[in-house]
């Protein structure tokens, strides 16, 4: 007899905010497994634009679902970044070169998890808002394995 392992449905809730634009950013992620927090985190991510601290954020949120999950695991990633998410299903594309190689990154990292993107009304993400608002505040430091995913210039 063969025993099917149980898959678990993880919910990642990521937003970026940067105050001016550029300016101070920070990414917020708040990563669930059926329904129960996991990761509530938010980070400094320096001066960026708005557009790249929401990749950043997704960048994060992937990189802490990667630990967690198992292989049989759904990733329901929510964001209430209309053109990331429109991007990052290829209903827009991506013209500047910074967040085409944040993209680059995200969509590499994604490769082999069985994931679904949607975009949220803000309202429906403030977990994730005062995550990143509290990693500008706090200056809170991103891992450093972080900057392991993708090549040293999707950071710039």
């Amino acid at each position: 007899m063969t025993i099917k392992k149980q898959s678990h449905r993880w919910h990642l809730y990521v937003d970026g905010a940067s105050r001016h634009n550029p300016g101070l950013s920070g990414a917020g992620v708040y990563l669930l497994k059926n329904d129960v927090p996991v990761v509530k985190q938010g980070f400094f991510l320096g001066i960026k634009t708005n557009n790249q601290a929401e990749y950043f954020a997704l960048l994060l949120g992937v990189f802490f679902a990667q630990r967690h999950m198992g292989p049989d695991d759904i990733l329901l990633i929510n964001a209430d970044s209309e053109l990331m998410v429109k991007q990052l299903i290829g209903e827009y594309k991506i013209k500047n070169e910074s967040l085409f190689k944040l993209y680059t990154c995200v969509k590499a990292r994604l490769e082999g998890i069985n994931y679904a993107v949607r975009h949220v009304m803000r309202k429906d993400n403030g977990v994730a808002d005062k995550l990143a608002n509290l990693g500008i505040d706090k200056k809170l430091p991103v891992p450093q394995e972080f900057y392991t995913l993708c090549s040293a210039e999707s950071y710039e």
